[in-house]
């Protein structure tokens, strides 16, 4: 077991800390991501209809509907956290994920097993869901508590971690598209993602074993009901939590629902519409821990709140530029710019929203404001998509999605900055 306090050089700790949070995340995150940037494959093999619409909605519905299960998550595992530890809490999630993943991989399609595909489709995502629930909470805890004054900087691994997986996951559907053909992707070539997905599982499982509980949650004494001290004692906290939250949430499933935007809207090839997310995730790479480390030094509230602005703006001009100009360059840019947006939201949440709540209480109250956040909002964002772009036969229309997630954060940000 290793013990912090015995290390000559805290850093190599919190170095590993890191490693342990982020292998962690790339599993929790990495079926999510090629789930969404599979959709289209997807659609034909567990839900397939006479109608391609229905199919592909079919498909979002079944990302959506298990962020459903995210606040139970977030309740059980987050207060978990609270009362036995970041570790145990994070030792369970990466168990759970490691489960949905395994039912992901092996899971015949509806050719061969009929609507029991979809059903399992459905319960894999489920317990997925619940995993993530709970993890947010406890690894954002686990990492600031490293050392409270880089706050900002080390739970902004929590996201650099999630636009890591983006660019591994984006990569699998590039490759798999160059490399294969039509038939052989629905044949077994979408099963690789999830197969190399589970492969991350005891790596993951293994450091996090071999990590110590923190100093600060060692010190206090836990509390048994963390989650209804959250909703009495620190309601307005969470209320301005969850909708700090949104904008970043929304952004984060808008720039997965692209790839589904540019080839079913704009006409682009799946390879290259999936070089949009690989941007974004490299884009996220570089500026969120940048953006952390800065605002340790220079404050958290007013950076997301200029971003927020700019995506209130900027959204509509640039999904009728794409309309308009539906080329690789017109996709790049706004995703780019999308992708940089949220990069700097992303780099001042995690040290912005642990301010909102004490240690004995931290793991539940992030894990419960991240969850109602992506159920109520983000989770859906690809369904509402397609489901506007019906409905109002406007392509334009899922960036009025996103300019409402823009106000709302807006108004929270301006709360918090006071």
């Amino acid at each position: 077991m290793i013990d912090a306090s015995s290390l000559d050089d805290r850093r190599a700790y919190r170095r590993r800390v890191i490693a342990a949070v982020s292998i962690g995340n790339a599993l929790e995150w990495f079926d999510f991501i090629a789930y969404g940037f599979l959709a289209v494959t997807m659609a034909k093999l567990f839900f397939p209809t006479s109608d391609p619409f229905t199919s592909l909605l079919l498909t979002f519905a079944a990302f959506g509907i298990p962020f459903l299960v995210r606040p139970l998550g977030a309740v059980v595992v987050g207060a978990y956290a609270d009362r036995r530890g970041r570790k145990a809490a994070l030792v369970l999630t990466v168990t759970l994920m490691m489960i949905g993943t395994l039912t992901m991989a092996v899971t015949p399609t509806y050719a061969s097993i009929g609507p029991w595909a979809a059903l399992a489709v459905v319960i894999a995502r489920v317990l997925q869901s619940f995993s993530v629930g709970g993890e947010y909470g406890a690894a954002t805890a686990l990492l600031i508590e490293q050392n409270p004054e880089q706050r900002g900087f080390l739970a902004s691994w929590q996201y650099t971690s999630q636009a890591m997986t983006t660019v591994l996951a984006t990569g699998f559907a590039i490759g798999l598209n160059n490399a294969l053909t039509a038939a052989e992707l629905e044949a077994w070539g979408w099963r690789i993602p999830f197969v190399f997905g589970l492969l991350l599982g005891p790596v993951a499982w293994y450091i996090r074993r071999q990590l110590s509980e923190t100093e600060a949650f060692a010190a206090i004494r836990p509390v048994q009901t963390p989650i209804r001290d959250v909703l009495t004692t620190y309601k307005s906290r969470l209320t301005l939590c969850v909708g700090v939250i949104v904008v970043s949430s929304i952004t984060v499933y808008m720039i997965l629902f692209m790839p589904t935007f540019a080839i079913k809207q704009l006409g682009l090839s799946p390879s290259v519409a999936y070089l949009g997310g690989l941007l974004s995730g490299i884009v996220g790479i570089t500026l969120i821990p940048l953006v952390g480390w800065l605002s340790d030094r220079h404050g958290r509230a007013i950076p997301p709140l200029g971003a927020s602005i700019a995506i209130l703006l900027l959204i509509y001009p640039m999904f009728a530029w794409m309309v308009a100009v539906p080329s690789l360059s017109t996709l790049l840019i706004v995703q780019g710019v999308l992708a940089a947006l949220n990069a700097i939201n992303l780099g001042c949440l995690g040290g912005l929203l642990s301010d909102l709540f004490p240690t004995r209480v931290l793991s539940s109250g992030l894990s419960l404001g991240n969850a109602l956040t992506q159920t109520i909002f983000g989770g859906f964002a690809p369904f509402i998509s397609v489901w506007l772009i019906q409905f109002t036969g406007n392509p334009l229309s899922p960036s009025f999605y996103l300019m409402f997630g823009a106000a709302v954060s807006i108004v929270a940000l301006i709360k918090v900055s006071r």
